[in-house]
């Protein structure tokens, strides 16, 4: 069974023991900065391991609580696969629990835990009063199911049975996408001594391994993940669901900042102007108005902007959901499904929250026709959705199509027939912006390992394709291959794969001392010494020796006789040439050693070459000349 990982959230009101609960589930205390220790609250976002097993791993995100900090809690739920939400039985539900509730609702997080903290500080009857509060407010709200927990975090009573709660409920959920573009938005930025600037984040989607080629987007910044690490220890690889630091290359923790995102992928968008399905909260207390300006809080992203309606000039009370759009002042990346917050800059409250219908919005014109289109587009276009299901799966059969696209088979080949999708191995769909996304990535690997190995003649296929599998199906990379192959992008010799412009060659300098040891090999014909000798001389290191002799030998510039002995191409091939003028349709050993005038110490070697190279072919004590 593939290992999942989860990552979970803790919310509520300022001072009902979310930290405190956090460290008695972890063992870690995740206010780390000064002024959190000072003034006992949590400001930044705190990231502590939960559990672990063969089976799946769970990491904690403590969310500030208090009011001012609310950008950090929506950072952090943002991600999060199941919410503790943590209500004090001294207190009950806080102004701060509403609004958490808020925000959970319109991110779409529908798994959650409640738990009643700090009970050593009430009497056991007053607890049931506050679990009556609490199931009032929770009803209509996703945690009006939610399973109820009493802890207390300094005498530890029902941590474990929070703990278990919690692991049961995520050993039943699907974990995140791990076979699409990997994405990550990033909540923290810092430098690390001797290592440089790393982010950490909660995974989107996908997967990101070590040395993986990224970029930092909506900057374009183009970075390499040099080193990648879960909760402190090193990992090869991060997968969706998990809370990583990436290490990264090319890039100074100046360019970066929370809001950005990394991804391994051009398929996102950067967008300015977003078509966007909105629910307000219940009790607005400010009437929201057309082009009001608001803050959108998605991703790990804040950015300003204003709401555009297309049917209505304000809003007070609106219980469904309405179709408009944001206009923001900065660009961010997203893609159709995100959810996000709306905030009211001031005065600062939540307004409403919702999900991008299409990150490409355009300019509409206010009316009923506008509202119909944004409808349409909110179910998806057939086209829309079969290219968002082919970025996600990479390729498919046209029955798979059916199924996860939910269109008839008629709408679907019509769709299909259009450039952007290509039929391969005359059964699977992909798309062209894939193979060529794949192809680019092939055609840098080559230019990277010809550059590094100038004197192979390519890359041995199964290897140049063996990491890109972790992502794309072999059958989609096999194609692109033979595609690049048949439009003179790649050439193939045998199993190696190289660029079609590339010619093997000795690096620039060791060019001369070579030149320099085949004019001696040359010189001595077939009474030569060893060959390490002829290496040493010319000044040529052992770290080079191996590949330059399989070059020379591709090159038809050298001959290894046996593993101590070489000679001149040109002097094997004359060699050979003499031999046959003067020996009929078969020779012995010492019809060849006059001919050829050499001792039975070269002579072997020699004819036994000639016997592997198919010139010859040994019958008992002749040879035949094949």
């Amino acid at each position: 069974m593939e290992k999942r990982y989860f990552t979970i959230g803790m919310a509520g009101h300022i001072d009902h023991g979310k930290t405190s609960l956090t460290k008695a589930l972890t063992n870690v205390d995740t206010d780390r900065l000064k002024e959190e220790k000072e003034r006992q609250i949590s400001i930044e976002l705190g990231f502590a391991p939960l559990y672990e097993d063969s089976e799946i791993q769970i990491s904690v995100i403590d969310v500030p609580g208090h009011e001012r900090f609310i950008r950090q809690m929506i950072a952090g739920v943002a991600g999060i696969d199941l919410v503790v939400l943590v209500v004090a039985a001294d207190e009950g539900v806080m102004p701060q629990t509403r609004e958490h509730l808020d925000i959970l609702k319109f991110l779409g997080v529908k798994n959650g835990v409640v738990a009643i903290s700090k009970i050593d500080r009430v009497e056991e009857e007053f607890i049931d009063l506050v679990k009556d509060d609490i199931l009032e407010e929770l009803t209509g709200t996703v945690f009006e199911d939610s399973p109820f927990v009493l802890v207390d975090s300094l005498s530890k009573k029902g941590i474990d049975q929070i703990k278990e709660l919690i692991i049961k409920i995520l050993m039943e959920l699907e974990m995140r996408d791990a076979k699409g573009a990997f994405r990550l938005p990033i909540d923290q930025v810092f430098t690390v001594k001797g290592q440089g600037t790393v982010v950490r984040g909660t995974v989107y989607e996908g997967t990101v391994e070590e040395g993986q080629v990224l970029k930092i987007m909506p900057k374009g910044i183009e970075v390499r993940a040099r080193q990648i690490q879960v909760h402190h220890k090193q990992a090869l690889m991060a997968y969706a669901g998990q809370r990583t630091a990436i290490n990264l290359s090319n890039v100074s923790k100046e360019d970066l900042e929370r809001g950005d995102v990394l991804v391994s992928s051009e398929h996102f968008i950067v967008t300015k102007t977003v078509d966007v399905a909105v629910r307000m909260v219940e009790d607005l207390e400010h009437m929201v108005k057309q082009r009001m300006p608001i803050k959108l809080h998605i991703g790990t992203a804040e950015v300003m902007g204003r709401i555009v309606f297309f049917d209505r000039n304000e809003i007070k009370e609106e219980n469904g959901e309405i179709v408009c759009q944001l206009r923001l002042e900065e660009e961010i990346l997203t893609k159709r499904g995100d959810r996000f917050i709306l905030r009211r800059p001031s005065p600062q409250e939540t307004i409403g929250g919702g999900w991008v219908i299409d990150p490409r919005g355009n300019k509409y014109r206010f009316g009923n026709q506008t509202i119909e289109e944004l409808e349409k587009k909110k179910v998806g276009t057939p086209k829309e959705r079969i290219t968002a299901t082919l970025i996600e799966a990479k390729s498919l059969p046209l029955n798979e199509l059916i199924k996860r696209t939910a269109l008839d088979e008629q709408t679907l080949t019509e769709h299909l027939t259009e450039d952007e999708f290509v039929l391969y191995n005359g059964k699977e769909y992909t798309l062209q912006q894939l193979i060529h996304s794949i192809e680019e990535d092939i055609f840098d690997r080559l230019q990277e390992f010809h550059q590094s190995h100038s004197m192979k003649i390519g890359v041995n296929k199964a290897e140049l394709l063996q990491t890109l599998q972790k992502r794309f199906p072999k059958s989609l990379l096999d194609f692109v291959v033979e595609n690049g192959i048949t439009n003179g992008i790649f050439k193939r010799k045998e199993q190696y794969v190289s660029l079609t412009s590339f010619i093997p060659h000795v690096p620039k300098n060791w060019e001369k001392r070579t030149e320099n040891m085949l004019v001696e090999l040359k010189k001595d014909g077939l009474k030569v010494r060893y060959v390490k000798d002829y290496f040493s001389t010319a000044g040529i290191p052992e770290t080079l020796e191996f590949d330059l002799k399989r070059f020379l030998e591709d090159q038809e510039l050298l001959v290894l006789l046996d593993e101590q002995f070489a000679c001149h191409g040109e002097v094997f091939r004359e060699a050979v040439g003499k031999l046959h003028s003067h020996t009929g349709s078969e020779f012995e050993v010492g019809d060849a050693k006059e001919v050829l005038d050499l001792s039975r110490k070269y002579m072997i070697p020699f004819l036994e070459r000639l016997d592997a190279k198919g010139f010859t072919k040994r019958v008992e004590n002749k040879r035949v000349w094949v």
